[in-house]
């Protein structure tokens, strides 16, 4: 069986520079993404053209729009860049000068050109959920975050801020305090029972 092999990860964003290539339709769905999980997210835009609501998105959170065509130079001091054109040479080409600068790279609906993916998320409060596919289907990452979004219960930050206070006040050494949280919250797993 094929094995997801990525490494998830929550960076950020507020601290990191990002730049998003393309003004269309997938431009929009990235952005919208990036600012749903991370309204501070650090974004700047470049394309020839820009829809009407990518511009009036970007407007609500102050995103620098460049009204151009992608060079390398829109590229230099980010650390993350998202390729969204229908021009596929473009895309390929921002792939390349991002590897070139060790710039993490994404570019949409071409995995092979991707150091990453933009995978489904489930947040209520300070829980979030992150869900790969491997960038084989998007589309089943977006059903599971919605079953988890169905599941995981509306009161889980309590839950998180509670267990946080609860850690506080825990004696011993990292090791006793993990033990003790670790069979402290053993009940939030229920096993399935075996008929």
């Amino acid at each position: 069986m094929e094995r997801n092999e990525l490494y998830p990860v929550f960076l950020k964003v507020s601290n990191l520079q990002i730049v998003i290539i393309g003004g269309g339709n997938v431009a929009l769905e990235k952005l919208t993404f990036l600012l749903k999980s991370s309204p501070n997210a650090q974004v700047e835009m470049v394309s020839p053209m820009f829809r009407e609501d990518t511009i009036a998105l970007a407007n609500k959170f102050n995103i620098k729009m460049n009204l151009a065509s992608y060079d390398k130079s829109f590229i230099n001091g980010k650390h993350m860049a998202i390729a969204t054109t229908d021009n596929v040479p473009v895309n390929e080409q921002v792939y390349h000068d991002c590897r070139e600068q060790q710039i993490l790279v994404n570019v949409a609906d071409n995995p092979p050109f991707c150091d990453f993916y933009m995978g489904g998320i489930v947040t209520k409060g300070n829980v979030k959920v992150a869900i790969s596919t491997n960038g084989k289907s998007p589309t089943t990452a977006k059903r599971l975050r919605q079953f988890f979004e169905d599941v995981l219960p509306e009161n889980i930050d309590d839950l998180v801020k509670n267990l946080n206070e609860y850690r506080k006040s825990i004696k011993g050494d990292f090791e006793e305090k993990v033990e003790t949280l670790n069979e402290f919250t053993k009940g939030l797993v229920s096993k399935k029972k075996k008929d």
